[in-house]
């Protein structure tokens, strides 16, 4: 097995959240997606957010407008739908409490018997 393939499972399992958390605050167009996820070390593709964002986007969570660039052609920024901050609400509960079990469970110095 390989441990390149466990770790990007690992991080494929959380892109959503953070896609979904990076667009909390402010509409973001994909460069700028990109560029957080990749300062915070969760290296992303475009090849692998485009069809995320489309599937995010399919089930209500996301919404789009293009906005005219001085420095190109026009840029698609992606934002939350009402649907989807109730959703991320959510996902940051389960993330918090899955984050305490694994904390709890991998930092276990003595098993029970």
């Amino acid at each position: 097995m390989k441990i390149e393939n466990t770790k990007a499972q690992m991080r494929k399992g959380v892109l959503e959240y953070c896609i979904l958390s990076i667009l909390k605050e402010e509409d973001a167009y994909v460069a700028e997606i990109l560029d957080t996820l990749k300062d915070a070390k969760l290296l992303v593709v475009e090849g692998t957010i485009y069809p995320l964002l489309t599937r995010l986007k399919n089930a209500g969570l996301l919404n789009y407008r293009w906005e005219e660039s001085t420095s190109g052609p026009p840029r698609k920024y992606y934002g939350l739908t009402e649907t989807g901050k109730i959703f991320l609400k959510e996902l940051s509960s389960t993330w918090d409490d899955l984050k305490n079990a694994v904390n709890l469970v991998t930092t276990t110095k003595t098993k029970k018997s």
